[in-house]
Parts: C-alpha cells; sequence; structure tokens
C-alpha cells in the first residue's frame, strides 16, 4: 500500500468512527407504571413523569510536577462527572377538596429538569524521600511522608413547585 493510500484509507476509518458516534441525550424519559395498583385496588393513583439522567464522565485533571517534589500532584487526580436531573412531574386526584364532590381537583409536584456538576475525590502523596543532597554525596534523605485528600464536590440547584388545580 502506497503512503497516498494509507492515508486515505485513515481518513476514511475517521469519517466512519465521526458518523457512527451517537448523539448524547441528556436523560432518558421514564413513565411509572401505576395502572396495575389502579386496577387491583379500584383507587386513583399518582401519575409520575421523570427521566432517568445518564451521567457523562469529563477529562480528569492531568497531574503536575513541582519543584522540589519527587511525585506528581494530584497523584490520583479528581474526575469531574456532569448529569442533567430530568423534569419530574407528579400528578394526584385530590378528592373533595372542600369537602365536597363537586370540588375534585388535582395536586401537582414538578421539578423542572437541572444541571448537577460533581467531582470525584482525589489523593496528594508526598514522597518519604527529599530530591537528592548535594552535602549527603547525592543521596536523598528521609523525610515524614505526607497525604491529603481532595475533597468531592458536587453543585446544582435543584428546585420543586407545588400546585393544587380546582375544576372550574
Amino acid at each position: 500500500m502506497t503512503a497516498r493510500g494509507s492515508i486515505a484509507a485513515l481518513l476514511t476509518c475517521m469519517a466512519a468512527a465521526g458518523v457512527a458516534t451517537p448523539a448524547v441525550a441528556d436523560g432518558v424519559p421514564v413513565g411509572v407504571p401505576l395502572e396495575g395498583v389502579e386496577t387491583t385496588t379500584g383507587l386513583d393513583v399518582p401519575r409520575i413523569a421523570t427521566a432517568v439522567p445518564l451521567p457523562v464522565v469529563g477529562a480528569p485533571e492531568a497531574p503536575r510536577m513541582h519543584k522540589g517534589d519527587m511525585l506528581p500532584t494530584p497523584l490520583l487526580p479528581a474526575v469531574p462527572i456532569a448529569t442533567e436531573l430530568g423534569e419530574t412531574l407528579v400528578t394526584s386526584p385530590l378528592p373533595n377538596l372542600a369537602g365536597r364532590p363537586e370540588t375534585d381537583g388535582q395536586g401537582s409536584l414538578e421539578s423542572p429538569a437541572t444541571t448537577v456538576r460533581t467531582r470525584t475525590p482525589g489523593a496528594v502523596l508526598g514522597s518519604p524521600l527529599t530530591m537528592p543532597d548535594g552535602s549527603n554525596s547525592g543521596l536523598p534523605n528521609l523525610t515524614t511522608p505526607k497525604l491529603g485528600l481532595l475533597t468531592p464536590e458536587i453543585t446544582g440547584a435543584p428546585e420543586a413547585l407545588l400546585g393544587v388545580a380546582l375544576p372550574r
């Protein structure tokens, strides 16, 4: 195969991989099936519709070397993860709101979609040895090792709306 043929095959494979990549969804819509409970008990049951979040893992921060350290920092990098909590809607019949059957209504609890971002914990570890010491024939000295943990993070702003609808 010639160099030109190799490049053409490489470009064809890259184009096929780009076309075959599926679109990333924020969540999978789910309706909770409670019709069986309603049929069995004869009572009106709530209706629940939500979405199962699909977490998207980001690239971890690359460890960096610092002057005077033998190990990179952080040794175990934190990994960012983002997802969107899908919209959730729960509706339920509310019979006899005012004590009369003609005032039957419907209550609802709605949670709009919101983005949640997290970072996994990480670890920082100090070496038990110093850098080579010229006064010690170029050998490193012993030192107390250091250990630190990077705390996990979670950021988001979920909210909920409560409503009651009366018949007109």
